[in-house]
């Protein structure tokens, strides 16, 4: 098993960064501007591609106010499914330090590598909608290749 790990720090309050990950609102304004509540605690992402539009549909396991968030992708990419997202929030002096992991892909492929990235301009994203309330979601995001 392989796992994406990042680590950020907004200078926000935990429960600033809480919000925008546990909002429809919160996450369309960093991750994408197509999100919507799916019902039965499932949260849909869909983002815009060449072919017309893509996405993953994330099950809410656990959320601790200003401390963690935990998905389990239900739907999306066959890399993707059953693959856990995880944010662990903490406070180190004025900064909210945003721990991220997408864990459990079974191997390494190509597509882990491009997740990764796009999970770290995303995180960036999400540090700037947590400071300044305007975030970098898809479609405005960068594009770092062809499967964006």
């Amino acid at each position: 098993m392989a796992d994406i790990l990042h680590r950020i720090g907004a200078t926000t309050s935990p429960d600033t960064v809480y919000k925008a990950l546990t909002t429809i609102d919160g996450l369309a304004g960093w991750w994408t501007t197509k999100t919507s509540d799916a019902g039965d605690d499932v949260i849909r992402f869909r983002f815009a591609t060449p072919q017309g539009e893509d996405g993953f549909d994330m099950k809410v396991l656990e959320t601790v106010p200003g401390e963690r968030v935990r998905w389990e992708v239900v739907d999306g990419p066959e890399e993707w499914i059953g693959t856990h997202v995880r944010f662990d929030l903490s406070q180190e002096d004025d900064y909210t330090i945003v721990m991220f992991r997408h864990e459990g892909w079974r191997e390494p492929v190509p597509f882990m590598y491009h997740c990764s990235t796009k999970w770290a301009t995303f995180l960036m994203s999400l540090k700037e909608f947590a400071e300044t309330g305007a975030g970098r979601p898809d479609p405005d995001d960068v594009q770092v290749s062809n499967w964006h």
